[in-house]
């Protein structure tokens, strides 16, 4: 990625953060969702890198892609050079949003709700909210933790923390080659879910 290309997405992600910090925590996830399920209706017609190039911009406003990553990598990202955390910061941003554009595929008339907003005793909000789904379906439990405004993990069916799931299998991955390791695997799952 070129200085000049990672400078716009620093300055893009800075803008994104001050927009975030002036909504609700209830209406930033509701707005992430009201995104999905336009996608989700539209999927067919925008295919996977047109589902990609929408979720984009809403997922850096929403999210906080740089602390996720630095969560979901957990201690050896201090041992990492800086150009080793920029460039697995946006491998990682590519692989969350292509995680997105290839789950969210179709539309069968399923809903978001939101059930309740809760701070945790650190100052964080938690945002619980229900993927309501259609054919007899359980719903799906889904909770963001908002920190300073923007998403910094998901948790799903209410409890299992996405990023715990991403350190652990990321560990194996940096046990056998370090930062380079880690790129590489985010590199090939980024060009296996948008083909």
């Amino acid at each position: 990625m070129s200085m000049h290309r990672r400078a716009l997405l620093a300055l893009a992600m800075s803008l994104a953060a001050a927009t975030a910090r002036a909504q609700s925590p209830a209406a930033l996830v509701e707005g992430f969702h009201s995104t999905l399920l336009d996608i989700m209706r539209n999927a067919p017609r925008l295919g996977v890198r047109g589902r990609y190039d929408r979720l984009a911009p809403v997922m850096a406003q929403v999210f906080d892609l740089v602390t996720m990553t630095r969560i979901a990598i957990g201690p050896p990202w201090t041992g990492f050079t800086a150009a080793d955390q920029a460039a697995l910061t946006e491998a990682f941003t590519r692989w969350s949003i292509a995680t997105y554009a290839a789950r969210f595929d179709g539309f069968s008339g399923e809903s978001f709700a939101t059930q309740a907003v809760q701070a945790t005793p650190n100052g964080d909000q938690l945002v619980r909210t229900i993927l309501n789904r259609t054919g007899g379906q359980e719903p799906v439990v889904l909770s963001y933790l908002l920190r300073n405004g923007r998403v910094v993990d998901v948790y799903l069916t209410g409890t299992i923390s996405e990023l715990a799931s991403r350190r652990s299998e990321f560990a194996g991955l940096i046990h056998e080659g370090g930062a380079p390791r880690l790129l590489a695997e985010l590199q090939r799952r980024i060009t296996t879910l948008l083909g």
